[in-house]
């Protein structure tokens, strides 16, 4: 049973501070800088931070009150979208008067996660599976995602890294670095690698964790999908963001839905997801 407490304070707060972040990134005039590209992208990415990931955190944790597994799930992967974009709002845009709302928005992302995974139980969690998920397949998946995710990022950086000229895949963009490839090879990907063999070995954690990052790599497709036609249109010589890329990345999130629908329907609605301290 969820009972209110820090995480749900957090998330709540949480949610208004995006909102302020992404609507005053989304609507504010000259708030955003750099590159006419990275003004788009981000615009974008406000966008589904406003109308789709803080109206899911917000859903997800009410029905989690309710002691919804599902919701459970669907919270955590909005906290890990929410944290992923708040560090692309602190390192792929300069220094702006929405600064300090992009760290609390960050800060509040991860401590809503640690919060909540303090207080779920990862036994009583798996024991609301109703015993017929496939859960070799979505590992299967959830390892090839991530394998193939890191290759296409290794294919730029390794070769940049061996040369003695400057990156280009930097020239224009406005920043030293890329801040999707720190995050992903540093935290995202290695969590999806670890947790999809977490979840082929049957260990505690894996089926929460690949849950909530399945949540993730959805709302991620959809989140590029929409900031790469905002990019775009901004910019439409650009290297960084092309319109071919929205149907793209959007047929990975339709994609992406697939095993997710899989895992949530053998996910079911009893009771006890919350009943203590993770172990």
């Amino acid at each position: 049973m969820v009972r209110p407490g820090a995480a749900y304070a957090l998330s709540a707060a949480l949610a208004v501070i995006t909102l302020v972040a992404a609507a005053g990134s989304l609507l504010l005039p000259g708030v955003l800088g750099g590159p006419a590209v990275t003004q788009g992208t981000l615009r974008g990415t406000a966008l589904v931070l406003t109308v789709l990931a803080v109206p899911l955190l917000v859903a997800a944790a009410s029905f989690a009150r309710r002691d919804s597994a599902r919701a459970l799930v669907v919270w955590f992967g909005a906290l890990a979208y929410i944290t992923y974009q708040a560090v692309l709002f602190l390192f792929g845009t300069p220094f702006n008067s929405l600064f300090l709302a992009y760290v609390a928005m960050l800060s509040l992302a991860l401590w809503s996660a640690a919060a909540l995974v303090r207080q779920t139980d990862p036994a009583a969690f798996n024991a609301r599976f109703d015993g017929r998920l496939p859960a070799r397949g979505i590992a299967g998946y959830a390892f090839v995602i991530a394998v193939l995710n890191a290759l296409v990022w290794l294919r730029t950086i390794v070769p940049a890294m061996l040369s003695d000229t400057p990156p280009a895949f930097l020239d224009g963009s406005g920043v030293t670095t890329n801040p999707v490839f720190v995050q992903d090879l540093a935290v995202w990907l290695p969590l999806l690698l670890v947790g999809s063999w977490w979840l082929w070995t049957d260990r505690p954690l894996g089926r929460l964790v690949v849950g909530a990052l399945l949540v993730l790599l959805v709302l991620e497709g959809v989140g590029v999908a929409t900031d790469q036609w905002f990019g775009a249109t901004a910019d439409p010589g650009t290297p960084f963001a092309s319109l071919a890329a929205v149907p793209l990345f959007a047929g990975l999130a339709v994609i992406g839905m697939v095993p997710l629908l899989v895992y949530l329907r053998h996910l079911g609605a009893g009771r006890g997801a919350h009943s203590g301290p993770a172990r």
